[in-house]
């Protein structure tokens, strides 16, 4: 059977393709170097994890600005607007949405309860009063931690917002846009989803080491580490949505 795939459009393929690969690549990098920051804070890791998620997002971005505007008479189906939640994966967008949420009130809810560290850094420990003793924990996810996971967050939701807006409204075929719009989901997805699964866990591992948080402890250990394990496999679906869409789909 004979390929009737034009050469223009493999290579703007390959290049689409090449772009996320470099974003994800770029990403370790990045991630491997900021890690090093703060070892004995706990912050190397937090930072890594966010430089990573936000390389891997300009990745799939480099990939759709490298992808030019079809030059030839697009025929149409009709005549109503194209909206972006008509292009989103559904069940991945409910899921991080869902899981988007989550990440703020937990963020906001250990910021809340967040007390300073022995040295006075705000919002980096749990301090737990019972029986005439206080008991501190940490790390804690409050804002020492928080604030550059919500920084992130809102950097790549408003990228990733603008760039699925540009997918809507631009000429293509609508495969095109779905697919396009699937990667760029799942991009943000490692924006939500890794950070989800580290503040779940560190949340959980300074729980564990309390003893006067009583039932409230233990209830908040059990509801967040299943948290932080879903969280986990929908980071690595959505690594390998970016990394190779077409093994996804299938």
């Amino acid at each position: 059977m004979l390929d009737t795939v034009p050469p223009e459009t493999r290579l703007r393929a390959r290049a689409h393709h090449f772009a996320r690969w470099a974003g994800l690549a770029a990403g370790v990098v990045a991630a491997s170097q900021v890690a090093t920051v703060g070892q004995d804070l706990g912050v190397g890791i937090l930072y890594a994890l966010s430089a990573f998620g936000l390389c891997a997002v300009g990745g799939v971005l480099l990939g759709d600005a490298l992808t030019p505007r079809p030059q030839e008479a697009v025929r149409t189906a009709g005549l109503a607007p194209r909206r972006i939640p008509d292009y989103l994966p559904p069940r991945m967008a409910r899921l991080l949405l869902g899981q988007a949420a989550l990440l703020v009130v937990l963020l906001t809810a250990a910021a809340a309860v967040a007390s300073p560290d022995d040295l006075g850094r705000a919002g980096r420990s749990l301090s737990v009063a019972c029986q005439g003793r206080t008991e501190a924990a940490s790390p804690w996810p409050g804002l020492y931690y928080g604030l550059p996971v919500l920084l992130s967050l809102a950097l790549g939701s408003a990228a990733c917002g603008w760039a699925l807006r540009r997918i809507a409204h631009r000429p293509g075929e609508e495969q095109q846009r779905r697919d396009r719009a699937l990667a760029i989901t799942a991009a943000w997805g490692l924006l939500v989803a890794v950070p989800l699964a580290g503040t779940a866990v560190t949340a959980a591992g300074s729980l564990s080491r309390l003893t006067c948080d009583g039932l409230p402890g233990t209830a908040g250990q059990w509801l967040l580490y299943p948290v932080g394990l879903v969280a986990l496999v929908t980071a690595l679906w959505c690594l390998c949505t970016v990394a190779a869409p077409r093994a996804t789909r299938r």
